[in-house]
């Protein structure tokens, strides 16, 4: 199953940064597709423990993005639509925190043609 998530800063009305990710929970890796401010790296792993998830860099245990309330249990079933999101800033490396948003789940086994996550 793959998840869109669209993470924005604080305040969307003011700072416009957002980053826009699919979550593979099959593959347990995430991609960003899209961003503006919110410097994720292109791919990563993804751990879902305890209704949090946390996107690591690849071959990483050390969270660069946390997302609370998100959690997907053995029958495909989303924990939740929205919630707190916390990342450190790559250049600066403050803490920084925002909200993520479900924007779409797609249940669909599709396989590829040009699979970022391909053997």
């Amino acid at each position: 199953m793959r998840l869109t998530i669209l993470i924005n800063g604080s305040d969307p009305t003011v700072s416009h940064d957002y980053a826009v990710l699919w979550l593979d929970t099959d593959e347990h890796r995430w991609s960003r597709e899209a961003h503006q401010g919110i410097d994720l790296p292109a791919w990563g792993e993804l751990h879902d423990e305890d209704g949090v998830t946390t996107l690591c860099a690849p071959s990483a245990d050390a969270p660069l993005c946390t997302l609370r309330g998100l959690h997907v249990d053995r029958k495909e079933r989303v924990s939740a639509a929205q919630g707190a999101a916390a990342w450190t800033a790559l250049q600066s490396r403050k803490p920084t925190s925002g909200f993520w948003r479900l924007q779409a789940v797609d249940r669909q086994k599709v396989r590829a043609e040009n699979s970022l996550f391909g053997n």
